[in-house]
């Protein structure tokens, strides 16, 4: 199934999804951050300078329209040179570096970060068949699509559960509920808004993004049912797959959320390394 997806899809679907979330941030939160991105070499390009958590700086999506060059890789890094970025992370799947990649990271200081993100694609009949079969009732939690009264509560509860901080990062989530392609859910227990999950449509596929449940209402099958109801939608908008990342797991780790997708039906693509950017490096 993997083999069906190009990583030329899979990238472009993850950066669309990325460049929509930040760029359709309010523009108070755009300054607060010191937000700026553009569209370089096919691929997008986000800048966040005063972004305390060095998440958010990323360049991503290449080699889909134009390949991955020295020319394009220089005009990514000249851009956080003149944006002031202090770091920024570059993704590109493994199949679509150049063969001079080694050169042109000693040229632009770019490093090999220590942390790598596993690539996840599935069938969206796949996944609805999974998560409807029997026996995957949640514990106490109900998903429901997420209202714009409901929003910052919303982008509040995903930034906590992600650790980092509620302002000015809550206000950037809000800012996606109820933009053209996103659909945001959110996962209750007696009440309280206690998960998030997230999703861009873009033609036949769906990008996951930010799912996430807070600390004191883990282990109840929050995040997977978060992931049913995304495929569930996704399933009645048409869409024929489903893409997703989290961290790949490493000797003596273990990633929950890598477990949950896996159970649904998704299968690791590819494993990508995170290319680090530092001015000066």
């Amino acid at each position: 199934m993997t083999n069906s997806v190009q990583p030329a899809v899979a990238e472009q679907s993850e950066a669309e999804a990325l460049f929509r979330f930040q760029t359709g941030a309010p523009e108070s939160v755009r300054t607060a951050l010191g937000m700026s991105s553009a569209r370089i070499g096919g691929g997008v390009v986000l800048s966040m300078t005063a972004d305390v958590t060095r998440f958010w700086s990323k360049a991503l999506g290449f080699g889909v329209s134009t390949p991955v060059t020295a020319d394009v890789v220089k005009e990514v890094c000249d851009f956080y040179r003149a944006a002031g970025t202090p770091q920024a992370v570059l993704q590109i799947a493994p199949a679509l570096l150049p063969e001079d990649w080694a050169d042109i990271c000693e040229r632009e200081g770019i490093t090999a970060s220590g942390s790598s993100w596993v690539k996840l694609v599935c069938p969206v009949e796949e996944a609805v068949a999974r998560a409807d079969a029997p026996g995957r009732s949640p514990d106490g939690i109900h998903v429901a699509p997420v209202t714009a009264e409901q929003a910052d509560v919303w982008g509040e509860v995903m930034m906590t559960a992600f650790g980092m901080p509620v302002e000015p990062y809550a206000r950037m989530a809000a800012g996606s509920v109820g933009q053209p392609g996103w659909h945001p859910h959110a996962a209750w227990l007696d009440g309280e808004l206690v998960g998030t999950g997230t999703m861009y449509v873009r033609g036949e596929t769906a990008q996951f993004f930010a799912g996430s449940v807070a600390e004191h209402a883990r282990r109840r099958g929050g995040q997977s049912a978060l992931l049913a109801a995304r495929a569930r939608r996704a399933q009645e908008l048409g869409c024929r797959t489903l893409v997703a990342e989290t961290g790949a797991e490493t000797p003596g780790t273990h990633n929950p959320s890598l477990h949950n997708m896996l159970r649904l039906g998704f299968e690791v693509a590819y494993e990508r390394r995170n290319w680090s950017w530092q001015p000066g490096a």
